[in-house]
């Protein structure tokens, strides 16, 4: 890719960030953010009004140095301090502004974005399909929050750099006054020389800014890599002790932080070459005005108190015009964050229009059934290997039936059942559910949220009713008689209990709130034979008018149901 198109494609995600982003002055989010705004926007002038009254006081105080007035030089000293504490409550007022915009901003973008990902399961689909969006927790948290920082920061800055330009160029033309060169009068020459040399500035700048915003890039991507590697580890630490799999991952992670500090050891070479003009911008800034303005001190056609001013005036104008190279390490920082966030929202943009009505006959399309019957017409599920199908072209399961889906492992029963919980679009056919019938998914490997054994089991319906006794009653019938005196005790108990009692602890949670639609994922594979034949008895007992879909393989599941439906494998040729 040429470095035009790499520009157009930067500037391209740039704006749709910005559309993204935008949404929080409209809606119920407007009133509270234009407040802000003016907010800032005010506290913003009020501290350039403070710039420019010291730029006055400057030439009033070394007029009064130079005049040896003892008078005016201690009225200086109390004009300062006045101008100081206006500055100061200014620059307070300011700082609470701008981080209460960001703040709010990035609250509005964040529940904008977890609120799409989880819309639809889009959670689940972007975990399946090829996508550049990894590690989306990391965009959502991260990513996010700095763009938003940082568009906050770069808004201000721009909106200052341009009301400080216009408001001291004026008095550099006037202070800094004409100078004559060879006979000939060069009226506010001070203003030409500080726009030519912050155009020098910014060209060598943004010269060398250029390669370094990929490279911020690739660096803000191995970042996310290197958390998603620790979280990942955490998350299966486990079964990683279990396997002895330490030094594997060590050797893992460290890959991935050799990449990561190859990436920043390129950002590292390239700001070096950006503080070759910083540096000596530093050094050359402050003094180039005085330089300029010695000519007319010493012919007497300036005062000290002029120099001085037209000194400052120069810098605030060269620092306004210098904004975008002072800054170009943050706006690469800011084109980095602001694409992985539009990468996300690509990624889901792109999977609404492929599942959505543009899709149709490229997905299975989930429905309403004319009755109460879940009904799977001409169902194909596409994997990437291949596809498989129903044995027959349309199966009509009655309320309070119990399928099972047969196969070995491996052969596709999950998917299938995810597709009929409406987690696996991908493939061909029809699914129908009954209108409003409450569906819940038992997967093989169940999960709680972090809180109290009664969260756990009354998870996601927190409101539901029941009493002490019928929790402890549920309890004894699981296996799970040592946990009631933990029922109101906090813990992540994905952690804290055995594999065999999440299992347990998940037939639980459907005998205290029966469902109208069961759909379970080898809820069993870590019970011993007696253990899934109680709960498997329990089921089918207690949950008569419960519709249950099974997919499990191990022997003896098929006397606890009604039927048996089987998958076609068809492979793909290569």
């Amino acid at each position: 890719m040429s470095e035009a198109d790499e520009d157009d494609r930067r500037s391209g995600r740039a704006r749709r960030f910005l559309r993204l982003t935008l949404g929080f002055w409209q809606g119920p989010t407007r009133t509270r953010a234009w407040l802000l705004t003016f907010l800032v926007i005010s506290f913003l002038l009020a501290n350039l009004g403070s710039a420019l009254a010291v730029n006055f006081w400057t030439k009033y105080f070394f007029d009064a140095l130079e005049r040896r007035d003892t008078d005016h030089v201690l009225l200086g000293i109390g004009l300062i301090a006045a101008i100081a504490l206006a500055s100061a409550a200014g620059s307070v007022g300011l700082l609470q502004a701008r981080m209460r915009l960001q703040v709010r901003w990035r609250q509005w973008l964040s529940r904008a974005l977890i609120s799409r990902w989880l819309t639809n399961r889009h959670f689940y689909q972007l975990t399946i399909i090829q996508t550049a969006a990894d590690n989306p927790e990391a965009r959502i948290a991260d990513d996010a929050r700095i763009a938003i920082e940082l568009m906050v920061d770069f808004s201000l800055g721009l909106i200052n750099a341009l009301l400080a330009a216009a408001s001291f160029i004026g008095i550099l033309w006037v202070v800094g006054g004409s100078l004559t060169v060879m006979g000939f009068a060069i009226p506010g020459y001070m203003v030409i020389a500080c726009v030519i040399y912050s155009a020098i500035t910014t060209l060598g700048m943004y010269l060398l800014a250029r390669p370094l915003v990929r490279r911020v890039e690739q660096k803000a991507a191995a970042e996310a890599q290197l958390r998603y590697g620790l979280t990942r580890v955490k998350d299966n630490a486990d079964s990683i002790a279990l396997v002895g799999g330490d030094d594997d991952e060590r050797v893992r992670l460290d890959v991935t932080i050799s990449e990561l500090v190859e990436r920043w050891l390129g950002v590292i070479v390239w700001q070096g070459r950006m503080m070759w003009v910083n540096g000596a911008n530093l050094v050359l800034a402050p003094v180039i005005p005085l330089l300029l303005g010695t000519p007319n001190y010493l012919s007497g056609e300036m005062t000290l108190g002029s120099l001085i001013q037209a000194a400052t005036a120069f810098a605030q104008v060269q620092l306004a015009l210098n904004w975008l190279a002072d800054n170009a390490m943050r706006v690469a920082d800011w084109l980095a964050a602001s694409h992985r966030v539009t990468q996300l929202t690509d990624a889901m943009d792109r999977l609404e229009e492929r599942l959505g009505p543009a899709g149709l006959g490229t997905t299975i399309q989930l429905g309403t059934s004319p009755d109460d019957c879940i009904i799977l017409r001409d169902i194909n599920i596409a994997l990437h290997d291949g596809d498989l199908r129903l044995d027959c072209a349309e199966i009509v399961i009655t309320p309070g039936e119990k399928v099972l889906v047969e196969g070995g492992p491996g052969s596709g029963k999950s998917t299938l059942i995810r597709a009929v919980a409406g987690l696996w679009p991908w493939g061909r056919g029809e699914i129908l559910l009954p209108a409003g019938a409450e569906t819940v998914f038992m997967p093989q490997r169940p999960y709680f949220p972090i809180g109290s054994l009664r969260v756990s089991l009354l998870y996601p319906h927190q409101d539901h009713e029941i009493t002490d006794d019928a929790i402890c009653d549920v309890l004894l019938r699981c296996g799970l008689e040592h946990l009631i005196p933990s029922l109101e005790t906090t813990e992540h108990w994905s952690s804290h209990l055995s594999s065999g009692e999440q299992q347990r602890l998940s037939f639980a949670r459907v005998l205290i709130r029966p469902p109208a639609i069961l759909i379970m994922d080898e809820p069993t594979s870590s019970l011993d034979e007696l253990s899934q034949f109680r709960l498997m008895e329990y089921m089918r007992d207690m949950l008569p008018s419960t519709t249950v879909i099974h997919a499990g393989h191990r022997a003896g599941l098929d006397r606890f149901h009604d039927r048996q439906i089987g998958l076609v494998w068809n492979a793909i040729c290569r």
